[in-house]
């Protein structure tokens, strides 16, 4: 197996944190361990920042902010696909990284995890080839600038990803960084970091330092030389990051939680919309904010729905998230292993039926954060698993009666996220599309889009990720009114 943390340069960097182009001892003393999700054993040490070691990025970033701002795009472009380069030429390594410290399986972080992370980096930077930072409206000059530094606070379950979802398009619109990855699964952060030097980069333009969302991440959220706030999370941990970022009036960016709906119309081939449906609600063990988690079917086929789900779960494989039969690896660690043993409790207590799965590990296993892919059927919309985000592999399918109440169960949660529809009359699954409140709707499974903006309405979130919306959100708007006039 290929070992991450022999790769950072034999464990010295867990101690480090990467500011100002070199790898420095925190000046905070607390350590984390790493623990591997599907042992329950620790596998690293880290030392967590302080405030402290916050002052020293943000000082690092403001002072490469103007030379990096002022560079051509095309550069930017440049230093990110090498970037991208040297991320796919280590992509066994950084898959390695993921499923030690949060327990997806191999082949998922291999085919999924890694990849797509790559491609936000080439999103971002072809992007640079076309974009237009300067555009005329008559004599008015509408100028696209840098927010300046940017504070990005990303979670443990996509660890590589949402790191590229934010830095890419951060740097590419010209903005310096400083990152507060998870503290639960911070090798592929620091494995990044690397990469970033072995890439080039200025000092100062990317930073990170680890650490807690209470030391760290306030820290980043209140800091006055902070422009800009991102951070993928709970909705709880977005709110506290709104309370701190409004002392100093800074941008906030926030992707944050969701329960997100499939409706399955009454003309969808069943065996083409719910196989891959409860697929979608279950890679990467559930643990995607987008998550499609309450299936919602027409009611007079909810046994042949059922008898559907019972069979794709049953094929599914649980186990050593390093085997290369296995489908899906332990939940990441112990708090959300727990939250999901509690909320399949409180579906079992609320009544719904349990069509396969259940509390406890699976059959076997005495050791790691294994929990049984689970499907609850004939669920109420007022039930706390059709309303509360799970993040576990847990489905809920919703019968429903005619498309208006469909469509009304599908809007009828505090989250706005992602959402899905399944038919074969296309006019019929865009008309519901248009008609479900959020920020993000797939239509009969369709390829991933980079390019799409990814965002929720609602307690989902505040603004748009990726492609060109999600470099957006890093660039200030600027008219200069006269530019056009002869001199």
């Amino acid at each position: 197996m290929t070992d991450p943390v022999g790769h950072l340069r034999d464990a010295a960097l867990l101690r480090r944190m990467f500011v100002d182009g070199e790898w420095r001892s925190p000046l905070g003393s607390e350590t984390a361990m790493v623990i591997d999700p599907a042992t329950e054993r620790p596998v690293a040490e880290i030392v967590l920042g302080n405030s402290s070691d916050v002052d020293a990025a943000v000082a690092a970033a403001r002072a490469a902010f103007p030379a990096w701002a002022a560079s051509e795009p095309g550069e930017r472009a440049r230093y990110l696909l090498a970037l991208r380069e040297l991320i796919l030429q280590r992509s066994e390594l950084f898959a390695a990284a993921i499923s030690l410290e949060m327990g997806a399986a191999i082949s998922f972080a291999r085919s999924s995890q890694v990849p797509f992370a790559a491609e936000h980096i080439r999103v971002a930077a072809e992007n640079l080839q076309t974009y237009r930072f300067l555009e005329m409206q008559g004599s008015t000059a509408i100028v696209r600038e840098p927010i300046g530094v940017c504070g990005l606070i990303t979670p443990w379950n996509w660890p590589l990803y949402q790191i590229t979802a934010k830095v890419a398009p951060a740097l590419a619109a010209g903005c310096t960084t400083v990152l507060k990855p998870s503290e639960l699964s911070p090798l592929s952060a620091l494995l990044f970091a690397q990469a970033v030097e072995d890439a080039g980069f200025p000092a100062g333009v990317f930073n990170v330092v680890n650490g807690t969302g209470p030391e760290v991440g306030e820290a980043l959220s209140r800091h006055p030389d902070i422009d800009m706030i991102s951070l993928t999370g709970s909705t709880r941990a977005g709110v506290l990051v709104s309370q701190a970022a409004a002392e100093t009036v800074k941008r906030v960016a926030l992707e944050l939680g969701g329960k997100s709906p499939n409706i399955v119309l009454p003309d969808a081939d069943l065996n083409r919309a719910i196989a891959p449906g409860i697929g979608s609600c279950m890679r990467n063990d559930g643990q995607s904010c987008s998550a499609p988690t309450r299936m919602i079917v027409p009611r007079e086929k909810l046994h042949e729905v059922e008898q559907i789900a019972a069979a794709t779960v049953g094929e599914f494989v649980v186990g050593d998230p390093f085997a290369e039969s296995t489908t899906h690896g332990p939940i990441a660690n112990k708090a959300q292993y727990d939250r999901v043993q509690r909320m399949i409790a409180v579906g079992m207590a609320e009544g719904a039926k349990l069509i396969c799965g259940g509390p406890g590990r699976p059959e076997g296993m005495t050791a790691g954060y294994f929990a049984k892919p689970t499907v609850f059927s004939e669920v109420r919309s007022d039930m706390a698993i059709a309303q509360e985000e799970i993040f576990g592999p847990v489905l809920v399918i919703i019968p429903y009666d005619t498309i208006d109440e469909a469509v009304e169960i599908a809007n009828d949660t505090v989250y706005g996220l992602g959402a899905h529809v399944q038919g074969t009359d296309m006019a019929q699954v865009r008309a519901v599309a248009r008609r479900i409140r959020a920020g993000q709707v797939h239509l009969n499974y369709p390829a991933w889009d980079p390019q799409a903006p990814f965002g929720g309405y609602k307690q989902s979130g505040i603004g748009r990720e990726y492609g060109v919306f999600g470099m957006e959100e890093f660039l200030e708007i600027k008219a200069i009114v006269g530019y056009g006039e002869p001199s």
